[in-house]
């Protein structure tokens, strides 16, 4: 009957293991497609995943300075560690899902990223003269490139052929080269106001596109990936240091409506898997 004594002594760290235990149900489910039931526009088990993953959150919370003894340091200093580590079971953009729910992910961006490029075709307005033209010149293919994307992840998802395939890890590298290219353009913009508003609205398109890249490179094989990387001119390593986390970070958060934190871990291990791949 130890463990219930240790439950009665350690109620902190016992409600911990059994959050991350729903945590990770709730991953390993959701990777097999099983939803228990919808709840609102998600599911029960994408629910019960969040829930979990905030809870556990929460709890791990940094102390007050001085309301907690070495002892107490110590259990929120396990806590946060456990809290990361249940960060990462759950990532639907970079787990083993079926190619056909995440051929149908990758459709869900889609109206994301026609909202997203029309904000930028509404950008140039906001801009001084001088600066509108640089970044209408730099933004002029997005139109054209993300309609391309668009039905080209229709037909994947319609039928899911290794030429339609091919051509959707083309079309989202040429889109993402675009974004990176436009994004270092709208850097030199010299007015402050101008360059905030350039660099917010193209980023914007941007989260989306290497959220679907993330996306196309969980369905494509490691020659695939290395021939997609191969096409990248502009290296995420080059627009880095000019994004801004947390905005992405919203994005993601909003799309999939689950918690900021849980959205910090995607965005993170997304850029990594990309950067480590050539792109």
């Amino acid at each position: 009957m130890n463990f219930i004594s240790n439950i009665w002594k350690h109620p902190k760290t016992s409600a911990a293991g059994l959050l991350i235990a729903v945590a990770s149900v709730a991953g390993v489910l959701s990777q097999q497609g099983l939803t228990l039931g919808k709840a609102g526009s998600g599911t029960v088990v994408s629910l019960a995943g969040a829930l979990a993953t905030a809870l556990l959150g929460l709890m791990a919370r940094d102390p007050e300075a001085g309301t907690e003894g070495p002892s107490g340091q110590g259990t929120n200093a396990k806590l946060g560690a456990w809290m990361l580590i249940s960060l990462l079971i759950p990532l639907p953009w970079m787990q083993g899902c079926s190619g056909a729910s995440i051929a149908q992910d990758i459709v869900n961006w889609t109206p994301s990223l026609q909202s997203a490029v029309a904000t930028v075709d509404s950008t140039a307005a906001l801009l001084a003269p001088a600066d509108a033209r640089m970044f209408s010149a730099a933004t002029a293919g997005f139109d054209a490139a993300s309609n391309l994307l668009v039905a080209q992840a229709q037909a994947y998802l319609a039928n899911p052929s290794a030429s339609a395939l091919a051509k959707l890890q083309t079309q989202i590298v040429t889109l993402q080269q675009q974004v990176n290219a436009a994004l270092l353009q709208s850097v030199k913009i010299v007015d402050a106001a101008s360059q905030k508003h350039a660099i917010a609205a193209v980023q914007a398109v941007g989260t989306i596109v290497n959220a679907i890249l993330a996306l196309v490179q969980q369905i494509s094989s490691k020659a695939a990936v290395a021939q997609m990387a191969s096409q990248a001119g502009v290296r995420l390593a080059l627009v880095r240091p000019y994004l801004d986390r947390s905005q992405a970070t919203a994005v993601v958060a909003a799309h999939y409506d689950e918690p900021v934190a849980v959205a910090q871990a995607q965005v993170a291990q997304a850029e990594k898997a990309e950067i480590n791949a050539g792109f």
